[in-house]
């Protein structure tokens, strides 16, 4: 292989390996079902909050349960850094509290981790990717 093939493959690699890593902060956006596969949360880019990732419960198995979680916003991250959304919270609606927070994809699934002070001091759910919504009940958002 001579100079110019070398160069020619070599940036051909460099491009490619910066388009992937580009690709990153795009990984989490999309349809989420929880470990218990009784709620399916949305993320996308924040409404309100431009560069932020926010995820919303869209579909909850019992809809007519009247602790609904249906349409509550479970986490809004700010940056992306090292493979994962941080800077903001999660909401745990099971005990109605807000912790910090990151969002990995790893394997092709979403660990959502919530924790105080330090991220080693924490706990991961893990979120399976769906493509379309589970059938009815669906969230009236």
């Amino acid at each position: 292989m001579n100079a110019r093939q070398w160069l020619f493959l070599s940036s051909v690699l460099m491009c490619s390996t910066g388009i992937h890593a580009a690709a990153g902060p795009l990984e989490a956006k999309g349809l989420w079902l929880t470990a218990e596969k009784d709620a399916v949360v949305k993320l996308d880019d924040c409404a309100d909050k431009v560069g932020a990732i926010c995820g919303q419960v869209v579909w909850v198995k019992d809809v007519a349960s009247t602790s609904s979680d249906c349409g509550v916003q479970i986490l809004q991250l700010t940056r992306y850094d090292q493979d994962a959304w941080r800077d903001g919270w999660v909401y745990d609606p099971r005990d109605q509290k807000k912790y910090k927070g990151a969002v990995r994809v790893k394997d092709g699934r979403l660990n959502v981790r919530a924790f105080v002070g330090t991220e080693v001091l924490g706990r991961t759910e893990q979120f399976e990717r769906i493509a379309t919504l589970p059938p009815a009940p669906v969230c009236k958002l």
